[in-house]
C-alpha cells in the first residue's frame, strides 16, 4: 500500500486550480479563431 501512495503521491501536489485556470484562458483563446474559420465557412452567415 505505501508503493501505491508513493505512486499517487504527485497527485496531491498538482495545482489543480492552475490547471483549470490554464485551461479555460486556452479554450477562450481558441474561440476567437474558431468563430472566424466558421464565418468564413459559411460566408458570413451563420
Amino acid at each position: 500500500m505505501d508503493l501505491l501512495a508513493l505512486s499517487l503521491g504527485f497527485l496531491s501536489d498538482i495545482n489543480w486550480v492552475l490547471i483549470a485556470q490554464l485551461t479555460m484562458l486556452a479554450l477562450v483563446l481558441l474561440a476567437g479563431p474558431v468563430v472566424i474559420f466558421a464565418l468564413a465557412a459559411f460566408k458570413g452567415d451563420l
